[in-house]
């Protein structure tokens, strides 16, 4: 049983890891709905990419059996998307007190623009992976099959 309404876990996944994907399944046990979006902002032009990455998370979801996530992709705040969808928390998953530090300021800007959102922070499982580790070994033609869900994999090739 769900002890949370609405939840939103967002980030540009690019690409969509493991640590994101354990951050999803534990959020989905918390929330009765929880929100994956994919922010498309303007500083990173993905189109088509944001498409197909939504589309393999969707795949890795609904392979372990997680019903009750809805990706979406979006362009604006994600203190503004919040208020018109009525969503109050905002997950964010930790890997060490850097992502903390940074994590917590933009929460009080979220909090500044939408008072009722509060950010809930979850530790992840995957310290060591993150999407721009991932980056850098396909740029030299390694391997990260271990670091992304097979879904992932198939459009990163």
């Amino acid at each position: 049983m769900a002890n949370f309404h609405k939840g939103l876990y967002a980030g540009s996944f690019d690409p969509y890891t493991n640590g994101h994907h354990a951050i999803v399944k534990k959020a989905a046990g918390l929330f009765d709905e929880l929100h994956v979006m994919i922010a498309a902002n303007s500083q990173k032009k993905r189109g088509n990419e944001a498409k197909r990455m939504r589309c393999a998370i969707e795949e890795a979801i609904k392979a372990d059996g997680i019903t009750n996530v809805k990706v979406v992709i979006h362009d604006g705040l994600v203190a503004d998307y919040c208020d018109k969808q009525g969503i109050l928390y905002y997950v964010r998953g930790l890997r060490n007190n850097m992502d903390y530090n940074y994590e917590e300021n933009i929460a009080q800007i979220n909090h500044l623009i939408n008072p009722s959102l509060e950010t809930i922070y979850m530790r992840s499982d995957n310290t060591a992976i993150s999407s721009t580790m991932v980056r850098e070994l396909l740029m030299f033609d390694r391997d990260v099959s271990d670091y992304v869900p097979e879904s992932v994999m198939k459009i990163l090739k």
